[in-house]
């Protein structure tokens, strides 16, 4: 909820994703878990589209009021684009949740988690950017030096 009240302000920045503690801990795992309530937020935030497609105005006319309507393209493109979805939160029955384990949303988290870390090739820096951030520490480095030496003066 508190990703959702910033959004409809009008927010743009959704803050503090993945800390524990006053922001004095960062969990990999508490980061995978506000991304996918931040990716809610943001599906929320868009709307609901009405125009004569997205209200299969076309597909009720062609199937009638006694139809099947889950066969058809139309719903199948929709319910793809329009449905929420999520690795993390479980919405199968009970049963099929129980027979794999029971994993509760923090446990699928942490799995994600290691697998991402154990997996993940980051990109290649674009040429010049690792020198200047070396500049910048080079001059960081530097001007701790000059404050150091003059407090011990």
């Amino acid at each position: 909820m508190s990703t959702l009240l910033p959004a409809i302000a009008g927010s743009s920045i959704i803050y503090g994703a993945g800390m524990l503690d006053m922001g004095m801990t960062m969990s990999y795992e508490q980061l995978l878990i506000d991304a996918e309530i931040i990716k809610m937020t943001r599906r929320i935030m868009e709307g609901i589209r009405f125009n004569d497609d997205t209200l299969a105005v076309k597909v009720i006319e062609a199937v009638g009021p006694a139809g099947e309507y889950l066969g058809q393209r139309h719903t199948l493109k929709y319910m793809r684009q329009e449905t929420s979805t999520s690795t993390l939160i479980e919405r199968r029955m009970y049963e099929s949740w129980e027979r794999d384990g029971r994993k509760d949303m923090a446990q699928r988290a942490h799995e994600e988690a290691v697998k991402l870390l154990a997996s993940h090739q980051p990109a290649p820096l674009e040429p010049g950017v690792a020198k200047a951030i070396h500049a910048i520490v080079e001059e960081a480095a530097a001007e701790l030096a000059e404050k150091k030496a003059f407090r011990a003066k």
